[in-house]
């Protein structure tokens, strides 16, 4: 009889890749999606290199190792979800499997994720990787918002589980909202704002330590100035390059960074819509027969959606938008229709 080793789980985002075995509770490795290389060699005299000498192609780094590595040019290959570079997609692969997990492909099923809407060109580059250069024994390439649905089991009673669902899904690339109806995904996916570049202003570090949702932008300008020694933060660091410390006061931008998931036109004109108001739009574009278990489970996943008070807000929104178009209808009906909102609030 012959031991059944566990397969290997990898969870490719476009910050952060989250990689470990199956069956534990979590992660081995939460590490950066990037990659660092030498600054002086393209990808050609890399490939000369290495068939001269057979070592430099080996001179690389990933994930925290490659941040700020000095004389290495550091690498993002998956942009906004997407993979954009397969040969450095594949090198970051290789240090996945052999140093960072310490397993030999050809003993370990692996189960990947992709985002939404992914191309049929991308998912058969990753099964090539993973079978002709890996030589992986058996690959399940699975959709991220699937996945996050089936985890919220954990927090359910068995009768509760379910696989239908809208999954919110915002990492550092993207934001998704994904209608998940019995076992199949309806393909309504929606990529509302680019969270990484609209959270510039603040910092990843900033985001992550300080930032928040709050309910009321007004009355959160107005705590700021009545009371600034309270609210204001200062970061403190040391500069990367000539290595000497700095200080940055952080005050109105912990609730404005974290603010363009629902006025996005604060960062930028050409969105307008709120996450929010996204979500009821795809809801409303499933069948609806659907809806109602829609609405009554939906599921934050990604690291965006971590900021305190957001499901709350998105939860109050949502109600709020549901209230008007049932309101709505009465009016239209002239009194003829009573719309029963029992049951169909939003749930998390």
């Amino acid at each position: 009889m012959t031991l059944q080793l566990p397969p290997c789980v990898i969870d490719c985002g476009t910050g952060y890749t989250k990689i470990g075995y199956a069956g534990n509770t979590e992660p081995q490795f939460i590490m950066p999606s990037c990659i660092a290389i030498k600054e002086s060699a393209s990808i050609g005299e890399q490939a000369q290199r290495r068939l001269a000498r057979g070592v430099d192609d080996l001179d690389f780094y990933i994930g925290d190792e490659a941040i700020d590595k000095p004389n290495y040019a550091t690498k993002w290959p998956i942009r906004h979800g997407m993979v954009e570079d397969w040969d450095l997609m594949e090198k970051f692969m290789e240090q996945v499997i052999f140093k960072y997990l310490r397993a030999e492909p050809e003993d370990h099923s692996f189960l990947m994720t992709e985002p939404p809407l992914n191309t049929p060109e991308n998912r058969e580059y990753m099964a090539e990787i993973m079978f002709e250069t890996f030589n992986v024994p058996g690959l399940y390439i699975a959709v991220q918002a699937v996945l996050a649905l089936a985890a919220s089991w954990t927090s359910r009673q068995v009768g509760q589980r379910t696989l239908t669902g809208i999954v919110i899904d915002s990492g550092d690339g993207v934001t998704h909202a994904i209608p998940v109806v019995r076992a199949a995904l309806t393909f309504n996916g929606y990529s509302a704002v680019d969270v990484a570049h609209r959270l510039v202003v603040c910092g990843r570090c900033f985001s992550e330590r300080y930032c928040y949702i709050c309910p009321d932008i007004v009355r959160e300008f107005a705590k700021y100035d009545s009371d600034p020694g309270k609210w204001i933060k200062q970061f403190q660091g040391i500069n990367a390059v000539t290595k000497t410390p700095f200080h940055i006061d952080v005050g109105y931008e912990r609730f404005l960074g974290p603010e363009i998931f629902f006025h996005p036109e604060f960062a930028n004109p050409d969105f307008m819509q709120s996450i929010s108001d996204v979500i009821d739009e795809v809801i409303q574009s499933c069948p609806i027969d659907v809806r109602r278990p829609l609405y009554k489970n939906i599921v934050l996943s990604g690291g965006s959606t971590m900021f305190r008070d957001f499901g709350r807000r998105l939860q109050r929104d949502l109600k709020r938008t549901a209230d008007a178009r049932l309101r709505l209808s009465e009016e239209l009906s002239r009194g003829r229709i009573k719309v029963r909102t029992a049951g169909c609030l939003p749930s998390f």
